[in-house]
């Protein structure tokens, strides 16, 4: 299929951006990688009749660490994260790099972009999932200025973001360092969609655990945080057993706490069981530092219809 008629504005600057979406409405859509927006427009599931191309904004480009945190630049793609090379950014989110492979395909991460995945708002994107599990904070600009929401406010609904129409988000910040965390998900095949995603980020001192956060995808209609979970993460000691034990108990915990949908690819019990294999996982693969990441196979008898 072909998109719906629309007129194409190119922005030259962020307040160019800004002015035209203030122009034009809510009827005009900003195009950043277009990874997602344009594949809709073919459908015509998304029918702008404006697109505001900020493809050239070489000020919206780029990553660097300071002392609020990391800083990712909206136009940022999925694929500079993945070969990022930065000391600074290593130590302290090795687990957002780490998680860059779960994003498609080489061609999809070449151009998609951090800023479009975010807008988009898909419960399912790993950069929704990442910002949820990390308190991150969003950065818009619009007509009445800066505001920063936080990620946790910023998703409001089924590809529903607390982003205004005539707002342009221009970063993403994570404010505090988590060199203990891991994402991992469950695919039919490499590339799709998952069809359940979990991440996890572990406060360990000296091996001891003393707290955590566990989020996930695809059980709701927004990425969520899981405190039945989180208030598990906490062991006395550093025993690997102790530690193996509190993992499985907030995993359980975790599925126990959902209520997914079932659709063609899952049924309810299908997800729950995937939670409880997949938050276990991460929380593994967090305590070991991210290493050894994996695409998980499906739970052991488990069956995918709904």
């Amino acid at each position: 299929m072909k998109p719906a008629p629309f007129a194409y504005r190119r922005a030259r600057s962020v307040s160019d951006a800004v002015g035209l979406l203030a122009e034009l409405g809510a009827d005009a859509k900003v195009l950043a990688g277009g990874q997602s927006l344009v594949p809709m427009m073919a459908f015509r599931l998304a029918r702008p009749s404006h697109l505001v191309d900020i493809g050239a904004l070489r000020e919206l480009r780029g990553m660097h660490v300071d002392e609020a945190g990391l800083h990712l630049r909206a136009l940022t793609t999925h694929h500079q994260v993945e070969r990022c090379t930065d000391p600074a950014v290593l130590a302290g989110w090795p687990v957002l790099p780490a998680s860059m492979s779960w994003i498609g395909h080489l061609p999809i991460r070449t151009v998609g972009t951090v800023g479009g995945s975010l807008a988009h708002g898909d419960a399912l994107a790993e950069w929704c999932l990442l910002a949820t599990l990390l308190d991150a904070v969003v950065v818009a600009e619009g007509p009445r200025g800066r505001r920063e929401v936080p990620a946790r406010e910023f998703f409001l609904g089924f590809f529903t973001t607390a982003l205004e129409s005539d707002e342009l988000l221009v970063e993403v910040r994570f404010p505090l360092p988590a060199p203990h965390a891991a994402l991992t998900e469950y695919a039919q095949r490499h590339g799709d969609y998952a069809i359940v995603s979990a991440a996890v980020s572990l406060d360990l001192a000296g091996g001891r655990l003393r707290g955590g956060s566990v989020a996930l995808g695809g059980v709701a209609d927004v990425p969520v945080r899981v405190p039945e979970a989180e208030r598990l993460l906490h062991a006395g000691s550093a025993d690997p057993e102790a530690l193996a034990e509190v993992f499985a108990a907030a995993a359980e915990a975790a599925a126990g706490a959902v209520d997914p949908p079932g659709d063609q690819h899952g049924s309810a019990d299908y997800r729950r069981s995937l939670v409880r294999t997949l938050v276990e996982r991460a929380a593994v693969q967090a305590a070991s530092g991210g290493r050894d990441q994996q695409r998980p196979a499906a739970p052991a008898g488990t069956r995918s219809g709904s």
